[in-house]
């Protein structure tokens, strides 16, 4: 049984994680970079490097006190936030704050970028991706999840992964994965808004707790649990889906500033 308050504590691991993604993309821009742009040319632009120090700042958000504590000892609605700021919010701004020729560099070897380029076709990272939303949600690796620090990670790890697969035909930044076109961007952002909502519809409409582990959880944080679900399920679906409609907005009018 979670203890009775949540006190702030370190996540050394997390924090040690989000240093080395940025002090590694701070040094491949000052050292590697220069190399592979026209001489006065910056290694990445501003908005690049925004975004990726965006994506940083996200993961740490979701991974590091309070969310950390809240997700994984009291609430399922915070644990789904946590999801979504783990697949639909971090993933998109690393892509989009990675140049195209640092990509090139972490996926240097030729039977990874094949692997790559294999599981990042849409209909493939779409499945891949959402099957594994699937598995996650099962109450029992849940369960395990929430009492295994090392199963949790691994959770986590797989999640931020085939977010990143997911995220590639919209957002790849080398022409060797190519994206689709706008209307097949939004098409396929479309689907993966569609699809989640087998998993949040259980969540909302369950009339009795489905984790055993936060129907003793949540009403320590003075929630009802069959509620504290309904919420996790909608955030799932309406929070999950305003982020990808919001994808949506953003790639119709750059299509119908492209066509003009």
């Amino acid at each position: 049984m979670p203890d009775q308050a949540i006190g702030w504590h370190p996540h050394p691991d997390v924090w040690a994680l989000c240093l080395a993604l940025a002090g590694g993309y701070w040094a491949a821009l000052r050292w590697w970079g220069p190399r592979h742009v026209s001489p006065g040319d910056p290694p990445a632009t501003t908005g690049q490097v925004v975004a990726f120090a965006a994506g940083v700042i996200t993961l740490f958000v979701a991974a590091d006190w309070p969310v950390h504590e809240l997700a994984e000892e009291r609430l399922l609605s915070v644990h789904m936030v946590q999801h979504l700021l783990l697949s639909l919010v971090a993933p998109p701004l690393l892509l989009a704050g990675t140049p195209g020729w640092l990509f090139r560099k972490v996926v240097r070897p030729r039977w990874l970028l094949a692997v790559v380029r294999a599981l990042a076709r849409p209909l493939v990272a779409l499945l891949l991706f959402n099957a594994f939303i699937a598995v996650s949600h099962w109450p029992a690796l849940v369960e395990l999840s929430l009492r295994s620090e090392l199963v949790h990670f691994g959770v986590h790890a797989v999640l931020v992964l085939t977010a990143l697969l997911m995220w590639m035909p919209v957002l790849s930044p080398i022409v060797e994965i190519p994206r689709l076109r706008y209307p097949g961007q939004m098409l396929y952002l479309f689907a993966q808004s569609i699809v989640p909502t087998v998993p949040a519809s259980f969540l909302t409409f369950a009339e009795s707790p489905i984790y055993p582990f936060y129907s003793v959880a949540a009403p320590l944080a003075g929630v009802d649990p069959v509620v504290d679900q309904r919420i996790a399920g909608l955030v799932m679906k309406l929070v999950g889906g305003l982020i990808l409609w919001g994808f949506i907005a953003v790639l119709f009018f750059r299509w119908h500033r492209q066509e003009e």
